[in-house]
């Protein structure tokens, strides 16, 4: 059992920077792979990144590559994203999930993941 407990979020302007931190509760934190998700109003789930366990690979979607960060500390039991040049469209609720056998870090679908946070808002202002 993995309980995840998101923070960093909030209102910043365009062009500014958060860092969303994950903490994660139990041993074994550092056997999962971990994503970031978010869910922007009618709109689907979307991985934003992804972290293999080791922290050796990562993914990044498309529309945050250059921008957003992800890392993770297992001796801390915490991932981060580092969210950098942010933009209006990155305005969403930020899930993070932990998930296993992703291998190498890749896109995620959220029907792969075992464990989520509650979320936390990012509301980016032009």
């Amino acid at each position: 059992q993995v309980q995840l407990i998101e923070s960093g979020g909030g209102l910043v302007e365009a062009g500014g920077s958060l860092r969303l931190s994950c903490a994660a509760s139990g041993r074994a934190f550092s056997s999962y792979d971990m994503a970031w998700f978010r869910q922007a109003p009618g709109k689907e789930r979307e991985v934003v990144a992804s972290i293999s366990w080791s922290g050796g690979t990562t993914y990044y979607a498309d529309s945050v590559k250059g921008r957003f960060t992800i890392s993770r500390n297992n001796a801390k039991n915490t991932v981060y994203l580092q969210m950098n040049n942010l933009k209006p469209e990155d305005t969403a609720v930020y899930y993070c999930a932990a998930l296993r056998g992703m291998v190498v870090a890749r896109m995620v679908s959220p029907t792969e993941c075992d464990y989520w946070g509650q979320g936390t808002q990012v509301t980016v202002s032009s």
